[in-house]
């Protein structure tokens, strides 16, 4: 009997088993909360060390900033409070008695972020301000699924102030490439389309949202980050203003970008299969699982051996020799989890000095001398990390048509991405797309790269049904 139900037959029933079977997380006790047990809480802390030392190499410094929004904070950003307000939680009552003033439980923070930068910022020599926060969210969501839509969920939100509106767009850009890309590409090996949001698409509030859209195993596309400029929308709204280097008061311009643990449902969509989750071995929390056959002592003592050699070239690797569980069952579990590799040795093995080597990503097994298992798995664990990026690419590339007009479009993108000329979607377009369950994800040049604006010629977009 299958352990999860077949990806091609049932894929939001396929991912609801591979969160329950992989231990990855739960529903809350609140509708609309998650639960994320430890090994998912193990994969998001490998994606937030590595994303923040990424935001750090861009200048960029950790803070904290409340839970608690007083209302009115909202309030003062009008296009910001229409696009939030139906998903805001709203607390009227403290400590056995009605607030004065309602706050919100933060959607996202840059009317409270925006009010301290106001007190911090007073000359150009305090800009940039370059600030970020790990936190959760509150978004009440109606239709909720667990790492994608959750009523709260963990995130990163960076918080900018600028000079002028060149270098604020141009933070932005860095930390959409430098940051985001890079980490979807070289880590997550994710392969996405990178483009601007259309004035429909883009967040609440700002003048221009970046955004990166991968293609999810079902052909769906699904946002994994997000870079906004703001203009000065909000610095007029919080008065962010200093003292120029001209002697003359000038309104800042500011940016807001997040990740968040709808990643780890990308990483679960893009890369699982039937046999589970698949972990690239850069993001893996144990890269390398170490598993005796039997419960032998020789056996044991040479894995313990194996083991600490590979710990000790730097690689994250475990030892699995429960008492008590077959070997099938470890492997189960192992392949569950997405262990990106497994060294297995039975009293055959041993005898005859070699080990197996299996490969999550491809089921490949490798028989290699027992002396060698030190040189042999880095390599291979390099050589998994770049497969499974250029199998997920060439996995998207198969499903993504490029097309000439809306009706194409339509058809194309019910079983993948569509890819057709900006200028034949338009805003007309857009509502004709929106009544077929579809969106513009993104808007690029033709070679793939970011516009400086949709008003450029020859662009093209991207149409898709969306996470």
């Amino acid at each position: 009997m299958a352990i999860l139900s077949p990806r091609g037959e049932d894929f939001p029933r396929w991912y609801q088993d591979v969160l329950a079977k992989a231990e990855l997380a739960d529903n809350g006790p609140v509708r609309g909360t998650m639960v994320i047990r430890p090994y998912g809480y193990a994969i998001w802390e490998r994606m937030q060390a590595n994303v923040d030392s990424r935001i750090k190499a861009t200048g960029a410094v950790n803070a904290y900033f409340p839970l608690f929004i007083p209302e009115s904070y909202l309030r003062r950003e009008a296009q910001h409070v229409e696009g939030f307000s139906p998903e805001l939680a709203v607390v009227t009552h403290g400590g056995g008695k009605e607030l004065e003033e309602p706050v919100v439980v933060r959607p996202t923070s840059e009317t409270v972020i925006g009010e301290y930068m106001a007190k911090w910022t007073q000359s150009y020599r305090d800009l940039p301000l370059l600030l970020n926060q790990w936190a959760n969210v509150v978004r009440w969501e109606l239709r909720p699924r667990l790492f994608l839509r959750t009523s709260e969920f963990l995130w990163q939100e960076g918080h900018t102030a600028h000079v002028d509106e060149a270098d604020a767009a141009a933070y932005a850009r860095r930390i959409h490439l430098e940051v985001y890309l890079e980490f979807m590409t070289s880590v997550l090996a994710l392969p996405v389309f990178v483009g601007r949001k259309t004035a429909k698409e883009r967040f609440a509030g700002a003048t221009n949202t970046l955004t990166l859209e991968a293609m999810m195993g079902d052909g769906k596309a699904l946002q994994m980050a997000t870079s906004h400029e703001l203009g000065q929308n909000f610095a007029r709204a919080f008065d962010i203003d200093f003292l120029g280097a001209d002697g003359r008061r000038h309104l800042a311009w500011t940016t807001s970008w997040g990740s968040s643990t709808r990643m780890i449902g990308g990483l679960i969509m893009a890369h699982g299969d039937d046999n589970g989750l698949r972990v690239p071995p850069r993001l893996a929390p144990t890269q390398v699982l170490v598993l005796p056959v039997r419960d032998d002592a020789a056996l044991v003592e040479q894995v313990s051996g194996i083991t600490e050699g590979l710990r000790a070239a730097g690689v994250r690797v475990q030892l699995d020799a429960r008492p008590g569980l077959s070997f099938g069952r470890r492997v189960t579990d192992a392949e569950l989890k997405g262990i990106p590799v497994r060294v297995e040795l039975g009293p055959r093995d041993l005898a005859a000095g070699t080990v197996t080597l299996a490969r999550r990503d491809t089921s490949e097994k490798i028989v290699i001398p027992l002396d060698d298992v030190l040189t042999r798995v880095p390599a291979l664990l390099d050589d998994v990390q770049d497969t499974m990026y250029s199998t997920a690419l060439a996995a998207r590339d198969a499903r993504t048509h490029d097309v000439g007009n809306l009706d194409e479009a339509v058809e194309a993108a019910s079983v993948g991405f569509a890819r057709l000329p900006w200028v034949a979607v338009g805003d007309s377009g857009e509502a004709r797309l929106t009544e077929e369950s579809l969106t513009v994800r993104c808007i690029q040049r033709p070679d793939g790269t970011i516009p400086d604006s949709v008003d450029e010629p020859d662009l093209v977009c991207i149409v898709a049904r969306a996470y």
